[in-house]
């Protein structure tokens, strides 16, 4: 099988950086932004820019008859997750791969539930600095996709995809360890910067935002114990070692939406690891802290 087309549901910070990058390498017709009528108006009207520059995006609607695409990238917020897989069943057939850019530990269950768990692979997207502004998306680091954990044609089909259209990708072994990690940093780096006010340089410092960070982090590697993924404290300097490269003036999403006033993932963050925590009977004190600051600013909107 070779990829030709692909399908991203989600224009968000990622799904416009991708977006604008498959576009300026494949016929603009074999990248579809999938999204409702609404959306398009706007999109099209205001326009969406990366990076500065306009980007020229081709839109299909749920609703249209289509030739399924060899690729489907999710990168919605996790809270519209239901909505866009019932979104994209236009865009599905028997050989269609699926990769889910989401927060947290769960999208690929959920979609494969849906549309059929041989047609997911594993994913985690690591590594960039993508700030979202209305219309706009600015990022200095584009990260990389990570993705296994499935069918080894499959997985060799989406990097033969990836080389020729340069975007950077890794392939994990361990994709559930990977996935955990990339929890674990989001955990601490979302919230203690969305809490402290701060930006990636807030914590790339010592003091007690970074302290802060860790230390929700540590509470996940001691539930990923639990639950048999077993993260240890060489995985929680690997993900710092990744946040130290990324822009100090940049901002994580959850920072970007309590900004916005818009509701964040803050369920998907600490909400998972107070659930894991009541679970297993371990205190998670610094994710409760977190957690409750949170949701008081989200009440404040």
């Amino acid at each position: 099988m070779q990829i030709k087309t692909v399908s991203i549901i989600g224009l968000g910070a990622l799904g416009i950086m991708y977006a604008d990058h498959f576009t300026k390498r494949l016929p603009k017709e074999n990248v579809s932004i999938i999204a409702d009528q609404e959306r398009i108006d706007r999109y099209q009207s205001e326009g969406i820019y990366c990076n500065g520059e306009r980007c020229d995006l081709h839109y299909v609607t749920p609703e249209e008859a289509v030739t399924p695409a060899d690729l489907i990238i999710f990168t919605v917020k996790y809270s519209g997750l239901s909505e866009a897989i019932d979104a994209v069943s236009n865009q599905v057939d028997k050989d269609t791969i699926i990769l889910s850019a989401l927060n947290g530990i769960s999208s690929e269950a959920e979609i494969g539930e849906v549309l059929g768990h041989e047609k997911v692979l594993y994913c985690v997207a690591q590594g960039m600095d993508a700030i979202k502004d209305r219309n706009q998306v600015t990022f200095q680091n584009k990260g990389m996709l990570c993705f296994g954990e499935g069918n080894s044609e499959k997985i060799e089909t989406v990097a033969h995809f990836f080389d020729q259209v340069e975007l950077p990708y890794q392939v994990v072994d361990d994709m559930i360890e990977r996935q955990w990690g990339k929890f674990m940093l989001n955990v601490g780096v979302n919230q203690a910067v969305a809490v402290y006010q701060t930006n990636f340089q807030g914590v790339h410092e010592e003091g007690e935002a970074r302290n802060t960070m860790i230390a929700a982090m540590r509470e996940v590697i001691t539930l990923s114990q639990k639950e048999g993924v077993y993260l240890t404290e060489a995985d929680l300097y690997y993900w710092l070692d990744i946040l130290s490269t990324l822009n100090p003036q940049g901002k994580p999403s959850l920072r970007q939406d309590t900004e916005a006033k818009r509701y964040s993932e803050v369920e998907l963050f600490s909400g998972t690891v107070i659930r894991l925590g009541e679970k297993h009977g371990i205190p998670t004190p610094v994710n409760q802290y977190l957690y409750q600051q949170i949701t008081d600013m989200e009440k404040q909107y």
